[in-house]
């Protein structure tokens, strides 16, 4: 059965709690994509990434009978990937991941594994070329160096593009809250970056 647009989230939940993992499996393929953008917003790492939306559709699965339906199921699944993708940034932190980077290592800034910011490529100028791609090293870093709940913030509304509601919802916070955090992200960033 190929996943049919039709058939809504609540009816894949529906027949999930009756034991269909081939729903279940339509629902996780629909919004996979958005959980690991989300955990890698978060993260900033491919491999942390891929492990949180793995754990979290694991806990989704045991969790599913919990689920209201009050708000969307995406929203739902959203707060439980921000949950695990926290948990994951605080431990590597306190095992202070990153800290040490070996200059062999394969999974250097702008490479095909790092999320990289697209910017308009105006000239094929090496110079400039070199520019740009120090400029986006430059905002990937000071972006994952922005203060966890504001870098959250940021992430979900100009990579994710969602709206101060659905973030208050997937934050568990209120819109003013969400407001004031990308305001200070986005001041925070501009002075990091001397723009």
């Amino acid at each position: 059965m190929e996943d049919n647009p039709s058939v809504s989230d609540l009816e894949l939940i529906q027949k999930s709690l009756n034991n269909d993992l081939h729903a279940f499996e339509l629902l996780m393929n629909r919004h996979v994509q958005k959980a690991y953008h989300i955990a890698y917003g978060v993260l900033g790492d491919n491999h942390d990434a891929e492990e949180v939306v793995q754990d979290s559709f694991v806990r989704i699965h045991r969790a599913l009978s919990s689920f209201r339906g009050d708000s969307e199921f995406s929203t739902w699944m959203y707060r439980i990937v921000i949950n695990q993708a926290r948990n994951r940034f605080r431990w590597n932190k306190r095992r202070g991941q990153g800290v040490n980077i070996s200059i062999d290592d394969t999974q250097i800034p702008n490479s095909s594994s790092q999320r990289s910011f697209d910017l308009p490529d105006d000239t094929q100028n090496p110079v400039d070329q070199i520019s740009k791609r120090e400029l986006h090293q430059k905002i990937y870093q000071e972006m994952m160096a922005l203060p966890e709940l504001n870098r959250e913030a940021l992430v979900l509304r100009n990579v994710h593009d969602m709206s101060y509601e659905q973030i208050a919802e997937v934050l568990d916070c209120k819109v003013g809250t969400v407001k004031s955090r990308i305001a200070r992200a986005r001041i925070e960033l501009k002075k990091r970056l001397r723009l």
